[in-house]
């Protein structure tokens, strides 16, 4: 029966959701429907009542009804009008027990299209169109499907002989006189794959068990090749309930499921390598844990491999030269495996391989090392050689890992030891590697209350002046009393914080310790008026857009003048960071604050780190003033190096500190060098303010100052 005027009845509590199927069917072939909406299920079943309807959108969760009993309720009142449930809820078994009792499609909401919608109503308004009539007529044609796409089969159970429509042949590129009416036509050409499950779903509607015949498989056409179709039908019984025909429809449903496949296959691999990502992955570990667990002899493992200084490529390649990188790697790591293990993309520059079957653990050493060799191989990306790196984590698979997520968190901190150790190597995780990571995780969490408990102290190392002996400043390191560890070193927490994100508020809570600190100097005596605060700064601080504000602030709450803090930045931290980033900085310099290059000389292109950004001072790494005051070639060369770094800064118009001062004659090759300015325990070990504020005022007593009496040139 064809309808020009569609009538529909949507139930649905939820105002947005209702807006968004009306505007569905509007951008449908039933633009011209009639939709009456009703937020409330006695609402709905009042109209119901009153009104005639071609159809009801239900949804199965609302205010004044829950789940199947809203179904019956309706079709209690009206039977013969066709129900679809629209859910939220992807539940097979719901929408089998939805049909179960009457429902004429399940469909979920935010899967809708405006062609599926359009296609479900007219179906489900045909469907009892058809099941009407059958049970008013008998006659062949009242369970057929209507719609263009549809064919119709009738098949007499008691002759055996199937009626396919002239849409059946067609859909399956058959031509009347190639085909028989007997059911041989179409099951041979189901899928060997398909048969069983067919026939199971069949027989089952057949003996009662099932209200319909519904079942999707895969069909050979005409043409030599498989189509996706779902076919549906409903028997007639006679007296005794025997099945005597059966009757429906097939749709050719192959756009569906390559879209299903598409999407089953983006939401399994990554999009940019098309490898497997961590869900498949994952799914791939836990399939080798479970067959270890049938067979204790097979042994497998996992690589973790995070490729080294990856962001340097991003950073001066670009991020499409990145890319290109780490598509080509993740060819080179799926080329040499064997058939049967797996490589993945876990994300960012994160590589995992599944070695299947192996004999122990020597075999995944091996495949470590061939990673190793594999990437040492030169790259062309963005018409340049690249060579990359990776630092990779093994984890031996056994009988103590019950999910696949233990055995990679495993090669994780097996990857990451090697990576803190010496980067470019592989590791087997132990025992002891999980211990260190659990006492890791419970450092983190103290860490995250030690400023609300008053656990962080600020200690303050002197940095003098070597012509006078003469305390000039102080830089401020942070230390932690734990209260149950202990003093705990910053090389200890530092790190940690950094990782986890809390490097930040420790940051700023040492900067304002610092500044608060300086000034009460200032105030208590004007000799120390000059004293300079020198402060770390992470990297992690300059994506902050209001960084330079924050710093201002302080200044401003504490009173410290902009020109007594120094802020120390490493030289590496720049080239991490946009020109905002610049901006910021200058920003602050422009009001006064100084700004020191730490640790130069240690990084890779340290003299054109100097051309990013305007510095005042140098700070020599202590290596170089170790080496200095050794008496051999070494020290004489790197005596040139310190003195060429003075040279350096002076003619760049910088103020030079040395930094690591240890012993009397280190001090005194730096003052052969004139090297003005310098640190370390040779002069102080790094002091609570109390005992800094001590060291100040012996140094107003040239007689008792612990600069110039204890140390002698």
């Amino acid at each position: 029966m064809k309808r020009d005027f569609v009538r529909i009845l949507l139930i649905e509590d939820d105002r947005i959701e209702a807006a968004l199927v009306r505007e569905t069917i509007a951008s449908s072939a039933l633009a011209g429907a009639s939709i009456e909406h009703s937020q409330r299920l006695s609402a709905g079943l009042d109209r119901l009542r009153t009104r005639r309807y071609d159809v009801v959108l239900l949804d199965l969760n609302l205010p004044d009804g829950n789940g199947l009993d809203n179904l019956h309720r309706t079709k209690a009142v009206a039977p013969n009008v066709p129900v679809i449930i629209l859910t939220n809820v992807e539940d097979e078994e719901g929408a089998a027990a939805a049909v179960a009792v009457g429902a004429q499609d399940y469909l979920i909401k935010r899967h809708i299209a405006p062609d599926l919608l359009s296609r479900a109503i007219r179906y489900a308004i045909a469907r009892q169109d058809a099941e009407s009539a059958l049970r008013a007529s008998e006659e062949r044609y009242a369970l057929a499907i209507a719609g263009a796409r549809d064919g119709i089969w009738d098949w007499d159970l008691e002759r055996d002989q199937v009626h396919y429509s002239p849409r059946w042949l067609a859909m399956l590129r058959l031509r009347a006189d190639e085909t028989n009416t007997s059911p041989d036509t179409w099951l041979d050409r189901i899928h060997e794959e398909d048969r069983s499950g067919f026939n199971k779903a069949l027989q089952a509607h057949l003996k009662g068990a099932t209200p319909h015949f519904e079942y999707e498989f895969r069909i050979r056409s005409g043409e030599g090749k498989y189509v996706w179709v779902m076919s549906r039908g409903v028997a007639v019984r006679n007296a005794a309930g025997r099945a005597t025909r059966i009757a429906g429809s097939l749709t050719d449903i192959s756009e569906r499921k390559s879209t299903e496949a598409m999407l089953v296959h983006e939401a399994l691999h990554d999009a940019l390598t098309g490898l497997p990502n961590r869900n498949l992955f994952l799914d791939r570990l836990d399939l080798a844990l479970k067959q270890q667990r049938r067979d204790s002899k097979r042994k497998f493992a996992v690589l973790f491999v995070d490729l080294d200084r990856f962001k340097t490529v991003n950073d001066t390649l670009g991020h499409a030269a990145g890319d290109q990188l780490l598509c080509e790697i993740g060819k080179r790591l799926s080329m040499f495996l064997r058939p049967g293990d797996s490589v993945a993309r876990l994300g960012g520059d994160e590589f995992a391989i599944l070695l299947m079957s192996i004999s122990g653990l020597g075999e995944a050493t091996l495949v470590a090392e061939r990673v190793h060799d594999l990437l040492a191989q030169k790259f062309i990306i963005a018409e340049k050689e690249i060579f990359a790196t990776a630092s990779i984590g093994i984890a031996l698979s056994g009988p103590k890992y019950d999910s696949p997520e233990d055995l990679l968190r495993d090669a994780d901190l097996a990857m990451y030891r090697t990576k803190r150790r010496r980067a470019g190597s592989y590791a087997v995780f132990d025992n002891l590697m999980h211990e260190a990571a659990m006492q890791r995780l419970e450092l983190e969490t103290d860490l995250r209350s030690a400023l609300s408990r008053n656990e962080l102290v600020a200690y303050y190392q002197p940095i003098v002046a070597l012509d006078q002996l003469r305390v000039v400043g102080f830089e401020a390191l942070l230390r932690w009393f734990h209260p149950v560890r202990g003093l705990i070193g910053p090389e200890d927490f530092i790190p940690l914080a950094e990782e986890s994100g809390l490097i930040g508020p420790l940051s700023w809570w040492m900067m304002r310790e610092a500044c608060h600190q300086t000034q009460s100097w200032h105030q208590a005596d004007p000799t120390f008026a000059e004293l300079s605060i020198s402060v770390n700064i992470s990297s992690r601080l300059f994506t902050e857009p209001d960084f330079a504000a924050r710093t201002m602030a302080i200044l401003e709450e504490t009173g410290l003048p902009a020109h007594s803090l120094h802020l120390e930045i490493t030289e590496n931290a720049l080239l991490e960071h946009e020109d905002t980033t610049l901006r910021e900085l200058s920003t602050l310099q422009n009001l006064g604050v100084k700004f020191h290059l730490d640790d130069f000389g240690t990084g890779y292109s340290s003299l054109s780190y100097l051309n990013l950004f305007s510095y005042d001072t140098l700070k020599i790494d202590r290596s170089f003033v170790a080496a200095a005051a050794e008496n051999n070639g070494t020290g004489t060369r790197n005596r040139r190096i310190v003195d060429a770094l003075i040279t350096l800064g002076r003619v760049l118009g910088m103020e030079v500190i040395a930094e690591g001062v240890e012993t009397p004659e280190q001090a005194q090759r730096l003052r052969e060098l004139d090297c003005r300015i310098a640190q370390g325990y040779w002069f102080s070990k790094p002091l609570p303010a109390e005992s800094a504020q001590a060291l100040l005022a012996r140094e107003k007593d040239l007689s008792r100052s612990s600069i110039r009496s204890l140390h002698h040139y």
